[in-house]
């Protein structure tokens, strides 16, 4: 007779068949009643409502939503498909945020369907979809299949927006105006449905970030139609977008708009900065004389246990996984190890911007660098694969217990090099340090360590304004990660900016 542990090896083989290709929902048919009883039992699957699972890990905490958001979408899209075959889509409004690269999972989703029964189908952690009934079905030329979930186009999407999207969602709405190349599709709706309010509106929309061209080519299509279009710009507040390039990458100007909204914020919050230091070395030991503090706190708030003789331990090179076992595969050490090498890779990006170098390319130019030591130990000591120190991700990453969703792996390709580009340009050392951390974390370019990539910029900005090293305490991490999301979900970077202001002028704190 087969024992317990060889029935779940068992389990987990069927599961790990259908989880080829990455799939991470399943329908509870899928699986044999006894295999899916004991992978919910120890953990490997979570139900989401009666006859869906979505894959977990037996180490996850209870009340982790980690799962259900990693899985969100996919969900979606097959549950959508299972009911209502190909004939469903999401709303011309959450098309859009996904269009502009809003990945924030949001608390309701909308889903028209030609069979829809006007029904909410409550989803764990809050969220719910409902399915709401559409009679008149849009035309396949107005949709398109997007990560197996059913979106309007761009341009379809414009046209069936309210004029509230406009105020409630600038930055995507702006995001979407400037990336469109042509307003062929555009004037096809607004003309076959006689939609001269919406022409209106759209016209000063385009208008309002600069598309004059688009704006102009509307106006006189519809003139020319026999319509009678009066402007309305529906935007509230002014332009953060404008003159890009057309087909630049929505992510691109998605952090170019949270840059240009989002610096006053910060330069309000901040005193003005000391300037660089006179004493390059006095600045250097400082920085060598907090490094216990920061690495206990930096380490600890990404939920390694470490305490100052570990650290002491590395320092001094007592550390020796060549030849003890136990610091081979004591993961705190090697995260400690590989946070001490980091450390020195900064101090001495550090020493370059204190010798007037930009701030800005030496960061472009160091962090893979950075990267590199923070995970060398780890590689060294074969807990994880030589190919993590390759660069950036090529998967997609999620936050623990957070609705905001990173973007996905395509886009860092192009919001790296345009951080990189905002932090060169950027003249204030407050605004590089606040918005180079956050926006560092919002594109979390690697599978591990962007918490501790992302201080070690705001540390290196810092000092390009002679601002102290500044360290985020492990018992303000509620608070941080709080104000961190604040600004990933709802665009408000005044909770982080003020939080980090008050940091560096908080006294020089000890080792707990």
């Amino acid at each position: 007779m087969a024992r317990p542990h060889e029935k779940l090896a068992d389990a987990l083989d069927s599961l790990r068949h259908l989880q080829q290709e990455g799939r991470r929902v399943f329908q509870s048919g899928e699986l044999s009643p006894t295999n899916r009883r004991r992978l919910l039992s120890n953990g490997f699957l979570q139900k989401v409502i009666r006859g869906w699972l979505i894959s977990a890990s037996p180490t996850a905490r209870a009340g982790d939503s980690t799962p259900w958001y990693v899985s969100f979408w996919e969900f979606c899209g097959k549950y959508c498909d299972e009911r209502f075959q190909d004939k469903w889509h999401l709303s011309a409004d959450q098309s859009l945020l996904l269009h502009a690269e809003n990945s924030v999972v949001p608390r309701q989703v909308v889903v028209y369907a030609k069979n829809g029964a006007n029904n909410t189908a409550k989803l764990p952690y809050g969220s719910s979809l409902y399915d709401l009934k559409e009679a008149a079905f849009p035309p396949p030329t107005a949709l398109v299949l997007r990560d197996n979930l059913r979106l309007f186009t761009p341009s379809a999407a414009l046209t069936r927006v309210s004029e509230g999207f406009f105020s409630r969602y600038p930055v995507e709405a702006q995001i979407i105006l400037s990336g469109l190349k042509d307003p062929t599709d555009i004037l096809q709706y607004l003309l076959d449905e006689g939609r001269s309010v919406v022409a209106g509106r759209l016209i000063a929309a385009f208008r309002h970030v600069d598309r004059t061209d688009v704006a102009d080519e509307i106006a006189a299509t519809m003139k020319t139609a026999g319509y009678d279009v009066r402007e309305n710009n529906p935007f509230t507040e002014p332009a953060t977008l404008n003159s890009r390039p057309i087909g630049t990458p929505a992510i691109v100007l998605r952090i170019q708009a949270f840059w240009k909204a989002s610096r006053k914020c910060v330069i309000k919050a901040f005193p003005t900065p000391p300037g660089v230091p006179k004493d390059p070395r006095r600045y250097l030991q400082a920085i060598d004389d907090i490094y216990s503090t920061d690495a206990y706190h930096s380490l600890s708030i990404e939920g390694y246990s470490v305490n100052p003789e570990l650290i002491e331990r590395v320092r001094s090179g007592d550390w020796d996984p060549d030849n003890h076992d136990e610091d081979r595969q004591n993961r705190n050490a090697l995260a400690a190890r590989g946070y001490w090498q980091a450390f020195q890779a900064v101090r001495g990006s550090v020493i370059q911007i204190l010798d007037g170098k930009d701030s800005g390319s030496i960061i472009r130019n160091a962090h893979r660098d950075w990267y590199r030591e923070l995970f060398q130990p780890c590689v060294a000591a074969g807990l994880i694969k030589p190919s993590a120190l390759a660069g950036y991700r090529n998967e997609a990453v999620y936050l623990r217990v957070s609705r905001y969703v990173p973007p996905r792996w395509e886009a860092v390709r192009d919001a790296m090099p345009a951080l990189f580009d905002l932090l060169e340009e950027e003249p204030e050392a407050s605004v590089r340090a606040v918005l180079g951390h956050w926006l560092f974390g919002y594109i979390h370019p690697y599978p591990d360590g962007n918490g501790r990539m992302a201080r070690f910029v705001m540390n290196a900005m810092l000092a390009a304004g002679g601002y102290p090293w500044t360290v985020i305490r492990v018992e303000d991490r509620a608070q941080y990660l709080e104000a961190l999301d604040r600004a990933s979900i709802d665009g408000n970077l005044q909770p982080f900016a003020t939080f980090i202001a008050k940091r560096v002028h908080a006294p020089r704190i000890q080792v707990a």
